[in-house]
């Protein structure tokens, strides 16, 4: 039946719900082997994809198309970074697009004023409309990854991650949402989001699950029209930019919330139905509401990856489900692709890719398509094709007659940013998004009285706003950097305040007086993407510390409130069982007076607002994944319901770890399960790994001691002598990990460093690969130019291994410091992290 339906309104909810309701069917699906990944258009849905552009509309597409010279038409497909292109090389390439990546920046400054962002955007577009004569001057459009607000911006309006949103069961509120964000992003200048994300997380261990709004097709469905309309407006040939509106995206097409174990960018090993009527449910009202373009997913479906996935993004998304939009990449996915590499795909522009997301790839990219289309590799018509949908893109937002972007309307009201309608639209957010567990009838709280505030995530407004704010993992912020918004403490500080009442933050929970309440926040710390990936579904062990103070409060007679920041329902039943009450916050963003409006209770002592958040998934029962459930999907109580009784939960994780997880290689001086600490001659010979301390190795020419760094003996030290042969310093496993998505996303090797006396060269750095040579060592200058005595965090990006010959996907040591000569130093931390989380970043070969 779903082969001779075309869906438009209310069926495609229909729709939705039937693929909630098929879960026999699906379960009868996954029997058989899910090895192939050939699709079955005729299976999909039809969907009406609105009109969009007039006649008239077209026909400047067309005639456009038949101006262009080949180089234009490779230029438009390709977008890159703003941290890897000048306006010049703009004006140069003809390039189509840039985008503002995660830690990009105007002037390489993530927290650039709103000022420069604008001024950049009208550098950018001049260069796009300065054309060689005969050519047509078609102009940029910037992409920006708004996926809470406009949060890569100083002072905007952040609002809770769409983990919360599920919670709400609002799409009034998602389309209030949407409209804010639109109106905060033409205020500096962009045309296009990359958001909302539909995916449906089938597993909370995924690092991206928080961007999910549910693992309910049905809720994420309800949700997607709404947002889209929110950014873009009704569906209308009317250009976007004529409203407060721009340019939506659906992401990541398909199914990024199946991959196996949990791992961002791994594979969907699912059935083709279950493909449909879980992971496509979402792509119908997204299609009826003529989103603007579509982001393939950096994932695959049974081996294949999406971006060269001809079955899926041409024969399902462009011609079964009639999108009339773009298609463009994940940041830089199209190298994932079977036979690819960041420098050339033509294999994922036959398959259906419009745009090619090539943030610091572009120039070689754009060098070998353009290579490409000339030999006939890429086709003449499927090039076109592609550029002409860019076109329309440009042509359906108005780009044509819009002019510079300071002269479009809203541009440079940065009055906007973070204005007071919009903060309340995320409080009342905020408000609607949090789930109460737990309540013995301590709550509502008396404002009237002494509180206490505690929790190392009481006052951390980047803490509780997550990833993608101001810098991809959100890390490397503290309050100074969010001038208008409100930490959870200072808003339960100023409510408690208004009452007559007194509030006291103390992060361990030591008071200067006996509070009355005690409010214990606690949970997750920022993430984004694969650095979110997790092992099992528990706090990490140093997070887990808040807990105690529970206990501690709680012996002392203190009615104690849990308030858990968090990503994905985890395994807490210790905070649980501690707490007299307890309510999930997830990422609620820059309005944290909104969990204080559900915590107090009004001037007349009853609450001042109901709590409505239901849990947007399943809450776990243990930290295993697929293990037993504690609160069911849509679980979440109500203050009408009073008081209820509490039956204390085993506090058994049901898994061996300890929740550590990956990425870190060494930590206060101990290295992580799995690794060795080892020092030995340059050559790799006369090895010692050293287990206690002190030590010595190298016949007594290396001696290993311990240090304080934030706790005592948190570090270690190294004291070499000089010597011919060298000396290294090494951490390696017996079992290669692959971290060439991590090269890929820009990670950093970070060493928390102190040097102990003045170097007399410059130390090396290296890592090691599996059977294979790793190429040359990384000169690390930066180290002989740190100040002595003082601990400082260095970054290398990965990919300057990359470049100097590692195979990333071997890597048998990740680490690896050499010295011919004598050093001293010491050594805190060795981890994977994020430009923001650098003290200094040590300059390397180009790629």
């Amino acid at each position: 039946m779903l082969s001779k339906t075309i869906f438009s309104g209310a069926a495609t909810a229909a729709f939705a719900v039937s693929a909630l309701s098929a879960q026999a069917a699906i379960d009868e699906s996954i029997t058989a082997p899910a090895s192939e990944a050939i699709v079955h258009p005729e299976q999909w849905p039809e969907v009406a994809f609105p009109t969009v552009l007039t006649e008239e509309g077209e026909a400047h597409v067309q005639a456009l198309l038949a101006q262009m010279t080949l180089e234009q038409k490779v230029g438009q497909i390709i977008q890159a970074d703003i941290a890897s292109v000048t306006p010049e090389e703009v004006r140069e390439y003809r390039l189509g697009s840039v985008l503002n990546g995660g830690n990009s920046g105007p002037g390489g400054d993530d927290l650039a004023p709103a000022e420069e962002w604008l001024a950049l955007a009208d550098a950018f577009y001049a260069a796009s409309m300065d054309t060689a004569p005969g050519e047509p001057a078609i102009p940029i459009v910037w992409g920006t990854d708004a996926v809470h607000g406009h949060s890569n911006i100083v002072g905007a309006t952040i609002f809770p991650h769409n983990v919360g949103l599920g919670a709400a069961r609002d799409p009034d509120l998602i389309e209030r949402i949407g409209q804010v964000t639109a109106v905060e992003i033409r205020v500096t200048g962009q045309e296009w989001t990359f958001a909302p994300t539909v995916a449906v997380p089938q597993d909370y261990r995924w690092g991206r699950a928080y961007e999910g709004y549910s693992s309910d097709p049905a809720l994420v469905a309800s949700y997607v029209g709404s947002m889209i309309r929110g950014l873009q407006g009704p569906p209308s040939t009317k250009p976007i930019l004529s409203g407060p509106h721009v340019a939506a995206s659906t992401k990541h097409f398909l199914a990024d919330g199946a991959t196996t174990d949990g791992k961002d960018q791994g594979d969907a090993a699912i059935s083709e139905i279950e493909l449909r009527l879980i992971h496509g449910a979402p792509y119908l009202p997204a299609m009826e509401n003529g989103v603007a373009t579509v982001m393939t997913s950096f994932s695959s479906w049974n081996g294949v990856k999406l971006s060269g996935h001809r079955g899926l993004v041409t024969d399902v998304l462009k011609e079964r489900m009639n999108f009339g939009g773009l298609v463009v990449t994940d940041w830089n996915a199209h190298g994932q692709v079977a036979g690819c590499s960041n420098a050339s795909c033509p294999k994922a522009v036959d398959a259906g890719i419009d745009m090619f997301m090539a943030p610091d790839s572009w120039r070689s990219l754009y060098n070998s398509t353009l290579a490409e289309a000339r030999d006939g590799t890429i086709s003449m018509a499927r090039l076109d094709d592609a550029v002409a949908r860019v076109l329309r893109l440009k042509q359906r937002l108005g780009l044509f007659e819009a002019g510079k972007p300071s002269a479009r309307a809203l541009s440079g009201k940065y009055e906007l940013l973070g204005a007071d309608e919009h903060r309340a639209v995320a409080r009342e957010a905020v408000r609607k998004s949090l789930v109460m567990l737990k309540n013995n009838g301590v709550l509502p709280a008396k404002p009237d009285g002494h509180i206490l505030v505690a929790g190392d995530g009481a006052d951390d407004i980047a803490r509780q706003s997550g990833g993608w704010t101001l810098s991809w993992q959100g890390t490397g912020m503290d309050n100074s950097q969010f001038p208008g918004a409100t930490s959870l403490w200072r808003g339960i500080e100023q409510a408690v305040e208004a009452s007559g009442g007194s509030a006291e933050l103390a992060p361990n929970g030591e008071y200067e007086q006996r509070p009355d309440v005690a409010i214990v926040v606690f949970g997750e710390t920022p993430y984004a993407e694969f650095q979110g990936d997790i092992a099992s579904l528990q706090l990490r062990p140093e997070l887990r510390r808040p807990i105690e103070t529970m206990r501690r409060l709680k012996a002392e007679g203190i009615p104690t409130v849990a308030v858990m920041i968090t990503g994905r329902p985890l395994y807490v039943n210790e905070a649980l069982n501690s707490a007299d009450a307890f309510v999930v916050a997830w990422l609620p963003g820059s309005e944290g007076a909104g969990v204080a409006d559900m915590l107090l209770a009004g001037v007349d002592g009853e609450p001042a607002f109901e709590f409505q958040g239901r849990l947007p998934t399943a809450w776990p029962a243990t930290a295993q994944h697929g293990g037993p459930t504690l609160f069911p999907f849509g679980y979440g109580l109500r203050y009408a319901e009073g008081a209820r009784a509490w039956t204390t939960l085993a506090e058994d994780n049901g898994v061996d770890d300890d929740g550590s997880g990956g990425g870190v290689f060494f930590d206060k001086g101990v290295p992580a399960s799995s690794w060795s600490l080892t020092v030995a001659r340059a050559d790799g010979s006369d090895s010692l790994r050293v287990t206690t301390v002190p030590a010595t190795a190298l016949s007594g020419r290396a001696r290993i001691s311990a240090t304080d760094h934030d706790v005592q003996e948190g570090a270690r030290s190294f004291a070499i002598d000089a010597h011919p042969a060298g000396a290294a310093v090494e951490l390696g496993t017996h079992d290669a990990v692959d971290l060439s998505r991590e090269t890929n996303g820009d990670v950093l090797l970070l060493t928390t460093v102190r040097l102990d006396a003045p170097l007399a060269a410059p130390l090396r750095m290296s890592v090691l690969c599996e059977g294979a040579s790793c190429g040359a060592d990384v000169p690390i200058a930066e180290f002989g130019a740190l100040p002595v005595g003082q601990w400082q965090t260095v970054g290398v990006l990965l990919k300057c291994f990359r470049a100097a010959g590692a195979d990333m996907t071997r890597i048998t040591a990740p680490f690896r410091l050499t010295t011919s000569d004598a050093a001293q130093f010491s050594l805190a931390r060795i981890a994977l992290g994020s430009l923001s989380e650098a003290d200094v970043i040590a300059q390397c070969p180009t790629e």
